[in-house]
């Protein structure tokens, strides 16, 4: 049976331990392994989407038109500020988008200065077909968690994020 690989947190705390035994290493441990965890699951979540021919930025904006609800439509400066991106960062996925034929842009009826951003059918077909995709790649990434387990996970991140986030 193979060795499981070593732990590259764990070799770095090793090494801080021997060369500066006087730190409390905690924190450092649980930011390393969270940012190691985001950039593995970055990698997989991101396959899910270029395995239907998307960047994850592009699958952001067809994601919040189909929680935005029937009839599927936002204006770019929501849809921007949704996605906390810039209009001009906004523009570029939404061309792209346009261009494939998976959102429209439409002269807002009640300004005609003003645009909605669309889903097209094919662009609600995708999302649909992702977002299954999605949830189900992102619960196979936990399945090594039991359920409660995974409620905490939940309930602990959620409370860090809340402090960090919080002015």
């Amino acid at each position: 049976m193979n060795e499981p690989a070593m732990d590259p947190i764990a070799a770095i705390e090793e090494q801080w331990r021997r060369e500066r035994p006087d730190l409390d290493l905690a924190a450092m441990v649980v930011f390393g392994r969270l940012g190691r965890l985001a950039v593995v699951a970055r990698r997989r979540i991101d396959a899910v989407f270029i395995a239907h021919g998307l960047r994850s930025g592009e699958f952001d904006v067809l994601a919040a038109l189909r929680r935005a609800g029937a009839p599927f439509e936002l204006n770019p400066s929501t849809l921007a500020d949704t996605l906390m991106l810039s209009r001009a960062g906004m523009t570029g996925r939404l061309d792209r988008l346009e261009s494939v034929g998976y959102v429209r842009r439409t002269a807002d009826a009640t300004d005609r200065r003003a645009v909605r951003v669309g889903l097209t059918a094919a662009g609600r077909e995708l999302v649909d077909t992702v977002v299954t995709a999605h949830t189900e790649n992102e619960s196979r990434m936990l399945a090594a968690l039991t359920e409660p387990e995974r409620r905490e996970l939940d309930r602990l991140t959620a409370k860090l994020l809340d402090a960090l986030e919080s002015p």
